[in-house]
């Protein structure tokens, strides 16, 4: 009897002991247990926060994309812009997917990866006021250029109209000119007419030699070799077109070898003809004419002797022969 008590003791002690060893077993495994769910339940949020992060960075990321991509034209400079700036945002776009990504992720990390995707928006905010004043500055010079062609527009229709009118002028001033020479042609034509027309003419153009006495006094001679000086005569006639005053004759008295007699400091010298030639004279006298006969005298006595032969005496008024006449030394 008391073995079988032993028995039994023994048997409720080994069951105790296994009880109990199952209760801690249950409890280490509801314990074990418990951890992973919570390990479980961080993974999933981990994973379920990351996927939210994935979601709105490619939301936020393709949404930008389609922004700048529709902000496109047909400039080349603005699309060139816009491309970088697409460059960029990709760049930063794979910076956060792995920051995201990366190991263990902590809180820390999803707040920095929030802020690097708000960033984005906030990159995007700025390439889109860059791409923007680009637009602005080209529409400001396109309408600048459009002025700028307008006015060249303008300038060379008022250039063409200068050129119309001065070649008008240039034309009209050659049409002047020619009338001008014209006129002047029958101005010269016509001075010369009246000055022709205004010539006195002169008669009785003689000259007479003389022979001056040891007495001093003049005796008439026709011998060359005695021949001590010339007396010069010629008398105006009436010309109604002449005016009055003082009129200038020129005398010319030749040689019989037609050479002009002339000293300068005996008051000889070059007249012009009307004809704007240079001819020699031999004396000019200076008369007080008065429409009327006036006679002009002058004596020529160079102090050399005469040669013997036909001498002519030629009178010049305004440049054209107005009498002449010839005189015999033997």
């Amino acid at each position: 009897m008391s073995s079988a008590q032993d028995s039994q003791q023994r048997v409720t002690a080994i069951a105790a002991v296994v009880f109990i060893a199952l209760l801690g077993i249950i409890a280490f495994l509801l314990y074990n247990k418990s951890q992973l769910n919570a390990e479980l339940a961080t993974k999933t949020d981990e994973i379920m926060e990351t996927d939210r992060l994935q979601v709105e960075l490619e939301k936020q990321y393709y949404e930008a994309l389609s922004e700048l991509e529709s902000m496109k034209t047909g400039n080349e400079e603005l699309n060139d812009l816009i491309e970088t700036q697409k460059g960029q945002l990709g760049e930063q776009r794979n910076k956060i997917k792995q920051m995201i990504g990366s190991g263990k992720r902590t809180k820390l990390q999803f707040d920095q990866a929030r802020q690097q995707i708000a960033e984005l928006k906030g990159q995007l905010e700025s390439y889109v006021v860059d791409v923007n004043t680009l637009k602005e500055e080209n529409q400001a010079l396109i309408a600048q250029n459009s002025q700028l062609a307008s006015t060249n527009q303008n300038l060379s229709s008022e250039l063409t109209s200068s050129k119309t009118v001065n070649e008008s002028l240039i034309q009209a001033k050659e049409n002047l000119q020619s009338e001008k020479q014209g006129l002047e042609s029958k101005n010269s034509q016509l001075s010369k007419v009246v000055t022709k027309a205004s010539v006195i003419q002169v008669i009785d153009v003689s000259a007479s030699a003389w022979k001056v006495r040891k007495s001093g006094k003049p005796a008439s001679t026709k011998q060359a070799s005695k021949t001590d000086r010339l007396k010069v005569c010629f008398t105006t006639t009436s010309n109604a077109v002449a005016p009055a005053g003082v009129e200038p004759f020129f005398v010319r008295v030749l040689t019989p070898l037609g050479e002009t007699i002339a000293i300068e400091n005996m008051g000889s010298g070059i007249m012009k003809t009307h004809d704007n030639v240079d001819m020699r004279y031999t004396q000019s006298k200076e008369l007080p004419y008065e429409n009327g006969p006036e006679v002009g005298c002058f004596l020529w006595e160079p102090g050399s002797a005469f040669s013997p032969g036909k001498y002519s005496v030629e009178v010049y008024n305004k440049g054209y022969l107005a009498g002449q006449g010839e005189f015999l030394l033997k």
